[in-house]
């Protein structure tokens, strides 16, 4: 079995949004908190993501920039961009999937001023062409 005694559940469910602010407000109106706020900065920009749990359910809501922010705006249905899980080592999840020969997109897991401490993260894609996001945050 892949990952077997690493992965450890699910984290968050990630979805792009063109208003983090209106967002933000809809899922509150459903009893969802805000849990973490991040700004990663792109070009001269910003992308703002905030985490938002309500019963362990967690959804990542993040406003991307320019032509992706403009993307986002086209689509119909699909909003959903990846689903997250939790790992206990992000880097040996990364070894095992790259020599299960998985359609790894990152070149190695990538650092995010996530969380407290910080968080690792990659993604692969299954099949259908799916994201599946493996996420460790930094103790």
């Amino acid at each position: 079995m892949l990952l077997e005694g690493n992965l450890q559940g699910s984290q968050h469910i990630g979805i792009p949004v063109r208003d983090i602010e209106a967002s933000k407000a809809f899922y509150g109106g459903f009893g969802f908190q805000e849990i973490m706020y991040a700004e990663i900065p792109v070009n001269g920009d910003a992308v703002k993501a905030v985490m938002m749990s309500k019963s362990g359910l967690t959804v990542e809501l993040y406003q991307l920039v320019g032509e992706e922010l403009e993307e986002i705006a086209t689509r119909k249905d699909g909003h959903v961009d990846h689903i997250a899980m939790t790992v206990l080592d992000i880097d040996k999840a990364f070894d095992d999937l790259q020599a299960a020969g998985m359609d790894i997109i990152e070149e190695a897991p990538v650092s995010l001023d996530f969380w407290e401490n910080g968080c690792k993260y990659f993604t692969i894609r299954g099949p259908n062409g799916e994201k599946l996001e493996f996420n460790q945050i930094i103790q």
